[in-house]
């Protein structure tokens, strides 16, 4: 957990994963681990862009992504989707984390 008044709450955390996870195996019958795997492999970015430019002329460059960076930037994407879909909703953010690792798992885009 990140950002204000959730800053360094690592028990609350926990407390999310473990009830996204019985989320997870209730909707899905599924082993939530595989599901989480999965769902990082599939929203992980294969390329990004870099700077490259001398004398003030600036292009982007597509380069390949290290793979720790992948998982990485896959994590952030997937909680990032995941609180904003819980701020001002009824959903608590377990739920929507849910639903985004199952959406992710899947390959599919639902809202």
């Amino acid at each position: 957990m990140m950002h204000g008044r959730n800053n360094g709450k690592k028990i609350m955390a926990v407390r999310i994963i473990k009830h996204t996870m019985e989320i997870i195996h209730l909707l899905t019958d599924a082993n939530p681990i595989q599901i989480i795997v999965d769902a990082i492999i599939n929203s992980g970015p294969r390329e990004d862009a870099t700077r490259i430019g001398s004398a003030g002329v600036v292009r982007r460059q597509a380069v390949d992504i290290s793979p720790l960076r992948r998982v990485n930037q896959a994590i952030y994407l997937l909680t990032t989707g995941a609180r904003e879909s819980a701020f001002r909703n009824v959903k608590t953010i377990a739920e929507c984390l849910a639903d985004e690792l199952i959406n992710a798992a899947k390959g599919s885009s639902n809202r």
